[in-house]
């Protein structure tokens, strides 16, 4: 059988829906306390739509909607900082994710919340698996640390700006393939979470380091490097070690689930729902 798995990045699009749906309805940017429940209920509409769509257009066998847990991942306990001042989920919106999840599930799409880890990371374990079994896994988000997962047999779709986000576009756009985008963050730091780099050395020195010398640990043993470099290099050795865990996806959290569990209905089934 012939899998193709669909992963849903689901705070992700749920989140990104959501600024769109309100962005009409906010003043002095405040939502009424009476427009709330309107906005609420665009949202939920507007996720459904979405994910209707993102099975028309992906055509998936199997599909399942990741969500992060509410409480602070591992990565806060080794970094207090992690993506400090990112501005929250809006409690009315926390509070109502579950009617969005049951009309995910009304197109057969179960939702998989995460008690310790990121969804980032329960949806690289399960990517990576499917993946060296041979079978095909999309995942559906806007977040660039998926990029560094792409093969031959995981891809990432922007449902956005309806394209696939591919190798192409990975050089394009880091000047690296998909396999040393880790390694790159790792240097010039990653502002959206604010996890930092090395201090001096930008995404072109990173880029021109990582071609030359092909990783972090080459880079650190070489010999030839220019001064400036080496000593910035050898002044944040504790920085380097630290983002690389925080950037680092996991791979091997434990799957209470098989296959066949997240299986969509054949498409008859699915248009007379």
């Amino acid at each position: 059988m012939t899998v193709h798995l669909v992963l849903i990045d689901a705070l992700n699009l749920i989140r990104r829906i959501y600024a769109v749906q309100e962005r009409p309805f906010l003043l002095n940017n405040e939502l009424a306390d009476n427009t709330k429940q309107q906005v609420i209920f665009n949202t939920a509409k507007a996720c459904e739509l979405a994910l209707q769509k993102i099975i028309e257009q992906l055509e998936p066998s199997h599909a399942l909607a990741v969500f992060d847990s509410q409480s602070p991942c591992w990565r806060y306990e080794i970094y207090p900082d992690y993506k400090k001042g990112r501005k929250k989920m809006p409690e009315h919106l926390a509070e109502n994710l579950v009617d969005i999840q049951d009309r995910f599930m009304k197109l057969y799409v179960d939702s998989l919340i995460s008690e310790a880890d990121e969804a980032d990371d329960l949806i690289a374990t399960l990517a990576v698996k499917v993946a060296l079994r041979g079978q095909n896994v999309t995942i559906v988000s806007t977040d660039k640390c998926f990029l560094s997962l792409l093969n031959p047999n995981i891809h990432v779709y922007d449902y956005f700006n309806r394209r696939q986000l591919d190798e192409e576009y990975v050089f394009n756009k880091f000047n690296v393939k998909p396999d040393k985008l880790m390694d790159l963050w790792t240097l010039t730091g990653d502002s959206t979470n604010k996890i930092p780099g090395v201090a001096g050395i930008g995404q072109v020195t990173a880029s021109q380091l990582l071609n030359q010398y092909g990783s972090i640990k080459s880079i650190l043993d070489a010999t030839d490097l220019k001064r400036s470099v080496s000593d910035k290099l050898s002044q944040h050795d504790e920085q380097i070690s630290l983002s690389r865990k925080l950037l680092t996806l996991k791979l091997d959290i434990p799957l209470g689930f098989n296959l066949k569990d997240i299986r969509l209905p054949n498409e008859n089934a699915l248009a007379s729902s």
